[in-house]
């Protein structure tokens, strides 16, 4: 049976209502007032942006959200998950100041910014994964199972290891605390730079398995030991400690689509894609290169995997921007975010999360004025 994707392009009238009352009015004509918010804490996962980065949504639209939620008696909190990598969001400190910095203010939207996994990544529930086929479980941000209800608001764009960023990325990758992405990109094991290290045994004390040990003032990590809790990479004030294998991206994307299943699974969830500043990579990255093509539009549905589905599409049928990294690589035919992250396929998570349940990628789209 298909799923019901509806769509509103970028176009604005003179003195009409904007992008953000395009956004209300798609929500509205999807049928978002059906979920019972009463009283009801609903997290609304967001991308604050990498420090540096400009592609990521603006404020605005999570005002738009947020508004919308407390008119139907809902409890909304913007949220995300800390990073796995080195950057200015791999604690909630940082990770607050830098959404803070991109403008996610409390004055600007109306609702607190929650990181989904606590201070140092490691607050997180255990989720059993119904249909799951590559993994059992899946390591969530407590915050965000705490919630009763899930909206997912995405930055529609390229990536550079899953082809694509939207619904199932923001849900699989952003919802997973620090362990979670581990599982998910790695076999769990971490090495250390020697040259980086500075000794003070903070690994070693936050270990529950002695894995971390300080010999000659340098951390050395037993394999033998190491669970890939990734504690100590949260903990380390040198960023010394990191991942040492990282998954082939189509077991990367099967258990991404999994993670997402049990975010959702068992409770009401709406997913919206904005495909606007469609740059070739992820927005954790510290810059943001050019879009790969024109503005797309806004989609909305309460299935995440034909919401991807039908903003990929559109994507795809769009024509490159002469000055990008698709216009770089001439004709590509018309699986641009394929072809702007080489190696890459983005299908793959969407026919994963398919398979375990997560949605559908049969959808039939409704056009929003």
């Amino acid at each position: 049976m298909k799923s019901k994707v509806f769509f509103t392009s970028m176009r604005t009238r003179a003195l009409g209502d904007g992008l953000c009352g395009k956004l209300s009015r798609v929500m509205d004509k999807a049928g978002f007032a059906g979920i019972d918010f009463n009283r009801k804490f609903a997290a609304i996962k967001i991308h604050f942006g990498e420090r540096g980065n400009l592609a990521f949504l603006r404020p605005n639209f999570a005002r738009t959200v947020v508004d919308k939620v407390k008119a139907l008696g809902g409890k909304p909190f913007l949220t995300d998950c800390n990073t796995l990598y080195v950057g200015s969001r791999k604690d909630a400190i940082e990770h607050i100041e830098t959404a803070w910095l991109n403008g996610f203010l409390p004055y600007n939207v109306d609702c607190p910014v929650i990181i989904g996994d606590g201070l140092k990544g490691t607050d997180e529930v255990a989720v059993p994964i119904e249909g799951g086929i590559v993994l059992k479980e899946a390591l969530i941000g407590r915050a965000v199972m705490d919630a009763d209800i899930i909206i997912t608001l995405n930055h529609f764009k390229g990536h550079e290891m899953c082809g694509m960023g939207g619904a199932i990325k923001n849900l699989g990758m952003g919802c997973g605390s620090r362990a979670g992405k581990m599982a998910q990109h790695c076999d769990g094991k971490v090495s250390v730079e020697a040259d980086k290290c500075v000794g003070c045994g903070k690994c070693a004390r936050i270990c529950a398995h002695g894995a971390p040990s300080i010999v000659n003032r340098k951390c050395v990590i037993d394999e033998n030991k190491c669970l890939g809790c990734g504690r100590c990479i949260g903990v380390c004030p040198a960023d010394a400690i990191s991942p040492s294998n990282w998954n082939a991206p189509d077991l990367l994307d099967c258990k991404m689509a999994e993670y997402a299943k049990a975010v959702i699974q068992n409770r009401p969830n709406f997913h919206i894609d904005i495909a606007m500043d469609i740059s070739p990579n992820c927005d954790c990255h510290s810059e943001n290169d050019a879009p790969i093509v024109p503005d797309v539009g806004i989609f909305a549905s309460f299935d995440p995997v034909a919401c991807d589905q039908a903003a990929a599409d559109a994507v795809n049928a769009a024509d490159p921007n002469r000055d990008s990294a698709l216009g770089d690589r001439g004709d590509c035919g018309r699986d641009h975010l394929s072809s702007v992250c080489e190696g890459t396929d983005w299908t793959r998570q969407l026919v994963h999360a398919e398979k375990v349940g997560a949605g559908t990628r049969d959808y039939e789209l409704v056009t929003v004025g």
